[in-house]
């Protein structure tokens, strides 16, 4: 028997609310196998916030706390998984909270706005333009809104749109597990580290740094180090098991 403490049973309570999610229409059948192979690197991290992505993360906090149009872009699995998570943060950082999806309808954008709303978010709708260079429906966004954007933090993210958000001039925050990633060596910093242990480090952040702190943290943003610490870490955790 798994103690309900223990990072294993909240897996196993995870991967039962995504496939509810899933039934619901809220989570895409493609997203539940992104999120396994999420689970296979959190392993090697041991389930818990490593030293150099808690330094990610007040990294993150300080971009948005000094950017000046900053938005949250959310999916279904991050709304499955952080609705919550997801508000409190927009409420410490000031940013717009934005849906940007793969697979796209406009019943699933609703379903995955009410998610937000529900959880607290003031989700920033309305009428959504082709606006991004992508074949595919991410292209979508609100020019008011991603479009606009100076900072993107992109939870949970394709590499070929974080690529053209960063072409575009705008500081991209990614949070993805895989530091081998497309992703991961593309956004201007990336966070190694589970989305429901990451965006409350944020949030917290954002509202305990003082400005100079931001400056600071900003100006010795080593992206290629946080994702160098990162493979180290999970080499060492590794070799440890042999």
């Amino acid at each position: 028997m798994i103690p309900k403490d223990h990072p294993r049973y909240q897996s196993l309570v995870t991967r039962e609310h995504l496939a509810e999610c899933a039934r619901a229409g809220i989570v895409s059948l493609e997203g539940l196998t992104s999120h396994g192979r999420g689970e296979a690197f959190d392993y090697l991290l041991g389930e818990k916030t490593s030293a150099s992505a808690l330094r990610a993360e007040k990294t993150a906090a300080a971009l948005l706390r000094l950017a000046k149009h900053p938005v949250l872009s959310v999916n279904g699995n991050t709304a499955a998984l952080a609705a919550h998570e997801i508000a409190l943060l927009q409420k410490a950082s000031g940013a717009l909270v934005e849906v940007n999806l793969f697979h796209r309808t406009p019943e699933r954008v609703q379903q995955i706005e009410a998610v937000l709303r529900k959880a607290g978010a003031a989700v920033f709708s309305g009428e959504a333009e082709r606006l991004l260079p992508l074949s595919h429906d991410r292209a979508f966004c609100r020019r008011e809104g991603m479009y606009a954007a100076d900072v993107v933090l992109v939870p949970l993210e394709d590499g070929d749109r974080c690529e053209v958000l960063v072409g575009m001039g705008k500081k991209v925050i990614a949070v993805d597990l895989n530091p081998l990633s497309r992703t991961a060596k593309t956004a201007t910093l990336t966070i190694v580290d589970e989305v429901t242990r990451a965006l409350p480090r944020i949030a917290e952040a954002c509202t305990a740094l003082s400005d100079d702190e931001c400056r600071s943290l900003v100006a010795g943003l080593d992206n290629r180090g946080f994702l160098a610490e990162a493979k180290d870490e999970m080499a060492r955790r590794l070799h440890a098991l042999d």
